[in-house]
C-alpha cells in the first residue's frame, strides 16, 4: 500500500468535505474491485485442479502415503484433501 498526500491528489473542495469528517489521520480508500487470494496469479485454480487430481487418484485406489510422495505433501495434508466434503 502506498501513501499519498491528499492535498496533492484531491480537489480542494473534496478535501475540505473530507476534513469535515476526519482530520490529521490516515484514511484507507479501498479499490473498487477486490481479488480473492490467488485469483490474480492463478494459483487458486492450480491448487483446485491439483486437489481434484489427488481426490481422483485416491478414489482409484492410490494410498495416502503414495499420494503424499507423488505430490510432495504430508500425509495429513493429503487426508485433508481427500476427506474434505
Amino acid at each position: 500500500m502506498e501513501y499519498k498526500k491528499a492535498e496533492e491528489i484531491l480537489p480542494k473542495e473534496l478535501l475540505k468535505e473530507i476534513q469535515n469528517y476526519i482530520q490529521g489521520a490516515t484514511l484507507y480508500i479501498p479499490k473498487e474491485t477486490h481479488h480473492e487470494w490467488g485469483e490474480k496469479s492463478g494459483i487458486k485454480d492450480k491448487l483446485h485442479k491439483r486437489n481434484q487430481l489427488i481426490k481422483e487418484k485416491f478414489q482409484q485406489g492410490n494410498s495416502i502415503q503414495s499420494l503424499a510422495n507423488d505430490f510432495y505433501l504430508s500425509e495429513e495434508t493429503i487426508k485433508k484433501i481427500v476427506y474434505k466434503k
